[in-house]
Order: structure tokens, then sequence, then C-alpha cells
């Protein structure tokens, strides 16, 4: 139990792992994950890579939305712009796929910042609207750009290799996967800790104070649309290369607002609560059909009402933790963690 909390020095007063048992529990973590891929089915891998590749993208979008206070409705965009950029080099120029991760990344980015160019002039409402309108655009392009992008038909893209090892299982995706999602969190979790990401805090508490204080709004803008985008990109590359295809139906404006979703579950402003969303709006939906199907069993004729309830069921969800939980997932993590701080004592 913490009896004092003394600091001597800024940088451990900024430290991520504060005490030996949160890094001996880190370590235990890291240890899971590493024997997760010997025990766990196909199926299991599956969601692994998927979840993996949506916490990338969340806590890119995180950055912008959570940290920096723009709000974007075109975030998905950013993931497809990754995703084809890969495709396109990897299937026309043969850039390995290592390399391809920070280019498509680096492709997002710069669109990032055509499209927060405006943010200096708009935000709320207004900034929400053009980032949707930017969504609508790359979809646009997605489908009718088809000398690039293949059109609705899509574009294949042969297993992605690694020093001449093909990723061809979940299993093998799992190691390329798990590395990305440890770099992007770390990464994002210092941001946070250097004068950009407490720039980006400034702006979005109070833009005219730290104006006064300073801050270049236009450039720090600028900075949060593209590491947000950046890190997109990243996610659309992993998801293209682990899918081995891509089409247009990957990044609908719903997709986008899926991400809002699991930043405002997890915890706006949080990396740890972009964890907490993407595990929860990734993880959720399978249970709740796994549970159907135990329905099924019981009685297929209600299966046609019960299919349907399965969104409304995950809608209600969400709902509830706007309401009672507005904070999000990381929050009730910290009231656990302050609990058994000073367990078994009330006070």
């Amino acid at each position: 139990m913490y009896i004092g909390d003394f600091k001597e020095t800024y940088a451990s007063d900024e430290a991520v792992f504060r005490t030996p048992t949160s890094r001996f529990w880190l370590g235990v973590l890291f240890l899971l994950l590493a024997l997760f891929p010997l025990v766990a089915s196909d199926y299991l891998l599956y969601m692994a890579n998927i979840t993996g590749i949506a916490v990338v993208a969340a806590v890119g979008l995180n950055i912008l939305t959570g940290a920096a206070g723009q709000i974007s409705l075109g975030h998905a965009a950013f993931v497809g712009i990754g995703g084809y950029t890969a495709a396109l080099l990897q299937n026309r120029l043969g850039v390995p796929f290592l390399l391809c991760l920070p280019l498509a990344g680096l492709a997002a980015a710069g669109c990032g910042v055509l499209v927060g160019a405006p943010s200096m002039r708009m935000k709320g409402l207004y900034l929400c609207i053009t980032t949707l309108a930017a969504q609508v655009i790359f979809e646009f392009i997605f489908v009718h750009w088809e000398a690039v992008t293949g059109g609705i038909r899509g574009l294949n893209i042969a297993p992605p290799a690694v020093f001449g090892l093909k990723l061809e299982s979940e299993r093998s995706f799992y190691w390329v996967t798990l590395p990305v999602v440890v770099l992007t969190v770390t990464a994002a979790r210092n941001l946070f800790r250097t004068r950009v990401g407490r720039a980006f805090i400034a702006i979005r508490d109070r833009d005219i104070s730290a104006e006064l204080m300073g801050i270049n709004l236009f450039r720090y803008k600028m900075y949060a649309f593209a590491s947000s985008a950046f890190l997109a990109g990243i996610a659309g590359c992993l998801w293209a290369n682990h899918l081995k295809s891509i089409t247009p139906e990957h990044f609908p404006l719903h997709e986008s607002i899926r991400y809002l979703a699991m930043i405002i579950v997890g915890g706006l402003g949080s990396v740890l609560g972009s964890i907490f969303g993407a595990v929860f709006m990734t993880v959720v939906p399978e249970v709740l059909q796994a549970g159907l199907k135990f329905f099924e069993h019981l009685s297929p004729e209600v299966m046609s009402y019960l299919y349907p309830l399965q969104t409304v069921v995950f809608g209600l969800l969400i709902v509830g933790f706007l309401v009672f939980e507005p904070h999000g997932l990381a929050e009730i993590w910290q009231r656990l963690k302050r609990y058994f701080h000073l367990w078994p004592f009330r006070h």
C-alpha cells in the first residue's frame, strides 16, 4: 500500500511504470503474450490479430480526438489509404512488407495533413463535417479509380514475407502484429510526455489560452492529424496483408464511427483506453454471436428475432458506458487499482 508518493526529479514524476510491482506485472503480460500463440487456436489467433490492428488504429484516433480534441469521422479513410498504398507498393514495385509499413503510414499522414489544413479555421461540429466530407471523397476514390484501386473488386495481395519467411498463417502473422502494437503503444504513451503531447492537451482544453502561451495552433494541429493518420496507415497496411486483399467495403463510414466508439468506450485521451476500447469493440460482438448460437440449438425458430437483437444489445452497451461511465473502461481500471492500493483499508 502507498504511504507517500514523493518525487525528487521530473523524470520520476513522468515515469510510466513507477513501482516495481507495475513493472513485474508488465513482464507477466509480455510473457503471456509470447506464450499465447503456442496454445491458441487459429480462431483465437485471428481475433488477436484483428484486435491488434484495431488497437493501432484506435491509438492513432485517440491522439487526434482524445488528446488534441480534433473530432474526426474520416479515420477509416486513412486506414484505407495505408492499405491501398501497401497493396500498390507490394504488387507493382515489389517493396518488402516491412518497408511498406512506414511508407503506408507516410502516405496516410500526407493525406491527413491535407484534410487537417482547414482545422485552423474550424473546430467542433464544423471540423467533424470536414472530416466526414474527406471520408466520402476517399470512399469515392477507392470505388471509382479502378486503374489504381481495382474498384469494387479491390486488389489481391500475395502473402507477405519477413526475412524470407512467408506469413501465411494466423500464428506467423501474430509475430508481426504484436511488435507493431507494442511499438505503437510505447510511442503514443511517450508522445504525451513530450512538449508536443502537452501542446495537444493544451489545445484540447483551451485553444485560445494555448495560443496565448506561445503554442502555434496550426503547426500542432497538423502534427496531430499527421501522427493520427500515420498510425492509421500502418493499421491499413497490416489489415490488407492480414486479409491478403483489400476492397472499398473494408473502409465505410460506419467503420470510422466504430473507431470513434472504441476511444469513447475505452477512454478519451488514454492510450490504455484505446486498448480497452479496441478489445471491447472487437471481442464483444463475437461473444454475443457465440451466445446466440447456444439459443440456436434450443429453438431455431427464435433466431430470426434474436440475431437482429445482438446489434441492439451492443448499442445499449455503448450507451450504458456513455451514461454511467463517460470516462470509459480506463477510468474503471484506474479505480480498481486505487482500491487495491489501499486494500484492505477503506480510506
